[in-house]
């Protein structure tokens, strides 16, 4: 099934889903109330080749833990990713297989292509 991992919270994120198509089939997944698992994060960086790809340096704690200037790795994006759901890069879309991750125009643009072809 499609699912967007979202923050139900999130400004962006609520203008997101109410631009979605009215007929989509996706499954919500709000990472504030149900936090995302290891096993749905090994999948998304799966789909999307690394844990910093879905990490997101726009987060407020990822500034106040000075965490720009450290030299993180693989595992430590991980950690922080399930750790606090804020440094997930929001929304993650995955449609067919294929994961879109955040809010960039390109971004939604493929994901509004990827309904249309659903």
């Amino acid at each position: 099934m499609d699912k967007i991992y979202y923050l139900a919270s999130c400004d962006t994120c609520r203008k997101i889903i109410k631009s979605l198509p009215k007929d989509h089939n996706l499954k919500f997944h709000d990472i504030k109330q149900d936090p995302i698992t290891v096993a749905e994060l090994e999948q998304m960086r799966e789909l999307s080749g690394s844990y910093e790809a879905l990490f997101s340096k726009k987060a407020q704690l990822y500034k106040s833990m000075d965490l720009k200037n450290k030299s993180l790795t693989e595992d430590d994006y991980k950690k922080y990713i399930l750790e606090h759901y804020t440094f997930l890069s929001r929304p993650v879309f995955i449609i067919k297989d294929k994961i879109y991750i955040g809010n960039t125009q390109q971004n939604m643009h493929q994901v509004m292509l990827a309904f249309a072809n659903v």
